[in-house]
């Protein structure tokens, strides 16, 4: 028997009007200054404003550094370590979606380890547990506030690092769905389907528990059950947080079964055209399970299941096929584009992007690993 582990933060907050309990929380840890991390849509908004003020009003300091790109860079990692160690702070806030959760992730860990964030792509590379992290999430779907994943992009070889590491996990995380209110359809789509690929993926991964497999199939029933509600309607308060639920569930599904070639090859995207990571998994994701059926038919007949889809009486592979009918429906249906050459993507470059997808490390446990020629032919009916 294999032991395995079952990764999460210590404390997770969740719920409309959460946001005061979690500086309450974060002024009970007795922490003294923050760097908070984030983008500048958010310090638009007013939402940045909203956590400063509530932070000082129980007493802690902050410093903002509000640089964070929507794919984050090494460079972007760099910038904002430099204003933690000006500053003296001695935790991290996050404040966002997956790129400023993965950023701070970045800063917290190069502050303790030294050195540059380069040097602990791959999994479990760092020595010591990261500066604190207090996760406040304001989308529903990367799962980053919970998860020991950070992704960040190397500008030099324009690829995206994938760094598990189990000190990267935040010792606090927040899904106050109040926050959740203004974001745009388009990123409500997004970040859904993100998650929905997360449980999917977990879920057919050959590292999969019975833990991970609850997990997964309830937050893929909640995504099929509410996604288009909160697309459709931004301020439906009850559509955000089921969301954030299930986004959260799809984390936990991930974050200890890992993902599969989905994420391997979205990340390529990301990273060589600096595309939107959700959007690219959205499309990626029927196209890949087309694949893992050879393999995970049985299994994809229960994802189509929890979707709400009738497969009684089919064969695995027809009950799979159903699956894979009911992911492009509702990607179709949240205005998901149907090829990533719509987004810019190229066939000439489908060779690279193909290599460097066989080195990522969520491809590991992808129910079937294939041949390069077979992720080129992926990428190929993907465009």
């Amino acid at each position: 028997m294999t032991t395995t582990a079952f990764f999460i933060p210590t404390v997770n907050l969740m719920g409309a009007g959460c946001l005061a309990d979690a500086a309450k929380t974060i002024q009970s840890y007795g922490y003294q200054k923050a760097l908070i991390v984030t983008d500048v849509p958010l310090v638009a908004v007013g939402i940045v404003q909203k956590v400063t003020s509530l932070l000082t009003e129980y007493g802690v300091a902050s410093v903002v550094f509000d640089g964070v790109q929507p794919n984050p860079t090494t460079g972007n990692v760099e910038a904002g370590l430099a204003l933690l160690q000006k500053n003296g702070c001695d935790c991290v806030i996050s404040l966002g979606g997956g790129s400023p959760h993965d950023c701070a992730k970045g800063i917290a860990l190069v502050a303790v380890n030294g050195g540059s964030i380069k040097d602990y792509e791959g999994v479990d590379r760092s020595a010591k547990p990261q500066l604190p992290l207090i996760a406040i999430n304001t989308t529903a779907g990367t799962a980053s506030e919970m998860t020991r994943f950070c992704i960040i992009t190397d500008e030099a070889r324009h690829v995206k690092m994938a760094i598990v590491d189990k000190h990267t996990t935040p010792i606090l995380s927040v899904n106050d769905p109040e926050l959740m209110l203004l974001k745009p359809a388009g990123l409500t789509a997004a970040t859904g389907m993100d998650a929905l690929t997360h449980a999917i993926e977990a879920y057919v991964s050959t590292a999969a528990t019975p833990i991970t497999d609850a997990c997964a199939l309830k937050a893929v029933d909640i995504i099929s059950q509410y996604l288009r509600r909160a697309v459709a309607n931004g301020q439906d308060l009850e559509a955000r947080e089921q969301m954030a639920y299930a986004q959260f569930l799809a984390g936990m599904a991930f974050n200890n079964a890992s993902l599969g070639y989905v994420h391997a090859m979205a990340h390529q995207l990301g990273g060589f055209y600096d595309l939107p990571h959700g959007v690219c998994n959205a499309i990626l994701l029927p196209h890949v399970q087309a694949y893992n059926k050879q393999v995970a038919a049985k299994r994809l007949g229960d994802v189509a299941r929890a979707m709400g889809e009738s497969v009684a009486g089919l064969s695995d592979n027809a009950a799979a096929d159903v699956c894979l009918d009911a992911i492009r429906s509702l990607a179709a249906d949240v205005g998901i584009p149907s090829g990533v050459g719509q987004l810019g993507a190229k066939a000439e470059d489908i060779p690279t992007l193909a290599q460097n997808a066989l080195k990522d490390a969520c491809g590991l446990t992808n129910p079937k690993q294939p041949s390069f020629d077979e992720v080129c032919a992926i990428f190929a009916a993907a465009l």
